[in-house]
């Protein structure tokens, strides 16, 4: 930064400084110069369901999707019968994993706590 003196012999003779060059601490002491602006802005959303996991850990097919059962014979169970079974550990399933599951052990899969149902449905 260099300051000249103007040479004016007045008291209220100034140094001439080129504002822009001045340092700053902050944004607030710098001039109001617009540096860009937005002319459009599209805006872009992401969502998911609100479960801990994506997929079966029983059948490894995606939670939303028919269980292995139903995609095998599709006649016997209708995609409404189909449904996730939420544990009160909050694990997801097929419904008709975990009722297999639960036929010859009576933990969750996952983290071997006692299971207990808590929602069921869609």
């Amino acid at each position: 930064i260099e300051a000249v003196e103007t040479g004016e012999k007045d008291p209220e003779s100034k140094l001439d400084v080129d504002p822009d060059e001045l340092p700053t601490t902050s944004m607030n002491c710098q001039r109001n110069r617009t540096r860009f602006q937005i002319k459009k802005w599209n805006a872009v959303a992401v969502w998911a369901w609100d479960i801990n996991v994506n997929n079966c850990a029983i059948c490894r097919n995606p939670i939303m999707d028919l269980c292995i059962e139903c995609q095998a014979n599709p006649n016997v169970n209708s995609y409404d019968e189909c449904t996730v079974a939420w544990g009160a550990c909050n694990h997801a399933f097929h419904f008709h994993c975990i009722s297999r599951w639960l036929k010859t052990r009576h933990v969750c899969p996952l983290d071997n706590r006692d299971w207990e149902f808590q929602k069921y449905g869609r």
